[in-house]
């Protein structure tokens, strides 16, 4: 790497320590609003005695806004400010939306007993969480280079699980200590501080950095931007329907299944089956996320990069199998501190791990043309797996033991172990290829026309 790629810049396409340290602050932002609806806010319920029906309702309705991202990608490929870059204009509107939804959030009468009211506020930040998501990962597959992917993607999710953590902490010590409602909507003093960071680099040299700013279009961005529904469309479909395309995409929605069922019980196990007060299980989790999310930003990628993505995949999810099955028959050793910790930090590590894995892969199979659609639709099935494995909690726990609840879950990773065997990287990408020479005419000949 030569020595200008590592100096900071204001261009992110210039620097690779400029995309790095961008990407993780975004990726910080993501995980604030995460943090608070999938684990402090259910976490609070818990405590206060709500139902694992009720909680799992809520998250359910707070998974709804990032399983329907694929309706926002293809908007965002289509329309934008294309003087501030494809996908940066994309990324300071949802960072708006987080700030503003952060601090309506305080408006709600009543939380603990304003079901409604709760899950309404939920659902807005999610959405805009989910919108700045599906923005800075199409921003992501324009602008790091293929042999960047990997390392990139675990600074990304380690960065991710930081901004989990911390905002759980955080979330959690500010509602004990001053209400639910300021308690929210101070974090959006967190996310603006982040957006700074959009205000100060753009995408490529000659771009605008705000609309009242002298720049233009750069030539890249012109030459790769799509300019038909069709063509978006047609060349989605085009990539989609391969072999190994169809087959990632029902491997994410098992993965988004075990994550939801993981995600949604262990709040509601820990404080009502083991006791653990909300704040005690907020310091627990944070801890246990944190380390694992480091350990990610400096082994996740490396890994994938040294044995393969296959291997990695297999490895993590026959060992995340195995994790949780044995978990489920030590019923005698749950309330033993140790154990459950252990059992916290491994899941995690493996989960951080495989998902920098599957991200990798995911780009991996993406076409160039459509990229950004493609990968977002593999995201926004995973969030609908995730979405579903929260509503499911609900109704496990209503019929079985906790031991036969985590066996079930068990079987997402094993699933998932069996599914991924179909995937072909190499062939996929061949036919990929082929796919280059004819749809390059065709964009050229589009823009012309245009």
């Amino acid at each position: 790497m030569s020595s200008s790629k590592l100096k900071l810049s204001r261009n992110l396409s210039s620097s690779a320590f400029s995309r790095y340290f961008s990407f993780s602050a975004l990726y910080v932002a993501q995980g604030i609003p995460e943090g608070m609806t999938y684990f402090a806010i259910p976490a609070w319920l818990a405590a206060n005695g709500k139902l694992p029906m009720e909680i799992a309702a809520f998250l359910g309705v707070v998974g709804i806004p990032w399983s329907f991202k694929i309706v926002i990608a293809p908007l965002m490929d289509r329309f934008t400010l294309l003087s501030m870059g494809r996908k940066r204009p994309w990324i300071i509107v949802g960072q708006l939306g987080l700030i503003l939804s952060f601090l309506c959030i305080g408006l709600i009468p009543d939380p603990l007993n304003n079901a409604v009211g709760l899950m309404v506020a939920g659902f807005l930040i999610s959405f805009f969480g989910a919108f700045q998501d599906v923005a800075t990962d199409g921003m992501a597959v324009d602008i790091i280079p293929v042999d960047e992917q990997a390392r990139a993607n675990g600074l990304m999710w380690g960065t991710k699980i930081a901004g989990i953590s911390l905002s759980l902490v955080a979330g959690t010590a500010l509602i004990n200590a001053f209400g639910f409602s300021t308690a929210i909507a101070s974090l959006a003093v967190a996310v603006a501080l982040i957006m700074l960071v959009l205000l100060f680099t753009r995408e490529r040299p000659g771009e605008k950095f705000m609309p009242w700013s002298k720049g233009q279009a750069s030539k890249t961005a012109k030459k790769v931007q799509l300019h038909s529904w069709a063509q978006i469309f047609k060349s989605l479909y085009r990539v989609v329907k391969l072999k190994s395309s169809l087959v990632f995409i029902i491997a994410m929605f098992i993965n988004g299944l075990m994550l939801g069922l993981i995600d949604t019980l262990m709040p509601i196990f820990s404080v009502q089956e083991l006791g653990w007060t909300n704040s005690y299980f907020s310091n627990v989790f944070s801890i246990a996320t944190l380390s694992s999310g480091i350990l990610g930003m400096f082994l996740g990628g490396y890994l994938v990069d040294y044995f393969g993505k296959m291997k990695m995949m297999t490895l993590y999810l026959v060992l995340t199998t195995a994790l949780i099955v044995l978990f489920a028959f030590l019923t005698d050793l749950w309330s033993i501190q140790v154990v459950m910790y252990g059992f916290i930090f491994i899941y995690y590590t493996l989960s951080t791990f495989l998902t920098i894995a599957v991200f990798a892969s995911g780009m991996h199979l993406c076409w160039k043309t459509v990229a950004a659609t493609q990968f977002t639709l593999f995201m926004a099935v995973s969030n609908m797996g995730r979405a579903s494995g929260s509503a499911m909690l609900g109704v496990l726990k209503t019929h079985f033991d906790w031991n036969i609840v985590f066996l079930i879950t068990a079987l997402s990773p094993f699933l998932m172990l069996i599914i991924i065997k179909f995937i072909h990287f190499e062939r996929h990408r061949s036919k990929v290829k082929n796919f280059d020479i004819p749809d390059s005419e065709f964009l050229l000949h589009t823009i012309a026309r245009d």
